[in-house]
């Protein structure tokens, strides 16, 4: 039972890395198959420069998650590193969101040509946006709700909630 957290870390990680590596060479199989047995007539060096631009940010977050998160092993079976945590929030669940909406575009750009890799602009406006409301927050302390006095309320009610609400009595 030692370490029973950094083992099931490193079963997790290599399990969700395995599967991500299928879809990543199956996404980019079916692409370049498709091109070569249907589109390639419509295949250019402008196809190829629009493939390699971006693709490339979803195949180094591929290479960093491997780097990152695949566990290491002893020789006698034994976990050595788990790796990083793949389900982490902030960066590595923005990571994820690049690398699903890249598998999406390649699967589009694959059946309806170039002109689909303009749905991979949403990546960068989200980002912006994602940035904006992170900025608006912390410029604003986060004080939405917590900690101001409501509007509407009485006198006694505001001085309570400056004084950090009602107390309970014990008896």
């Amino acid at each position: 039972m030692a370490q029973k957290a950094t083992k099931s870390l490193a079963a997790a990680n290599t399990r969700r890395l395995n599967q991500t590596l299928t879809a990543t060479v199956a996404i980019h199989l079916f692409y370049w198959l498709l091109r070569a047995l249907l589109f390639r007539s419509s295949y250019t060096r402008k196809s190829l420069l629009l493939y390699l631009l971006f693709s490339t940010p979803q195949l180094l977050i591929n290479f960093i998650f491997e780097r990152q998160s695949r566990p290491t092993a002893l020789a006698d079976g034994s976990v050595k590193r788990a790796g990083e945590d793949l389900e982490a929030k902030g960066l590595t669940e923005y990571m994820w969101d690049v690398t699903y909406w890249t598998y999406g575009c390649i699967l589009l750009v694959s059946l309806l040509g170039d002109w689909a890799w303009l749905f991979w602009g949403i990546v960068p406006v989200y980002s912006a946006y994602a940035a904006w409301t992170t900025y608006t927050g912390m410029r604003g302390g986060f004080t939405d709700a917590a900690g101001v006095p409501q509007p509407g309320a009485s006198k006694r009610q505001q001085k309570m909630e400056k004084r950090g609400g009602q107390k309970v009595q014990y008896r």
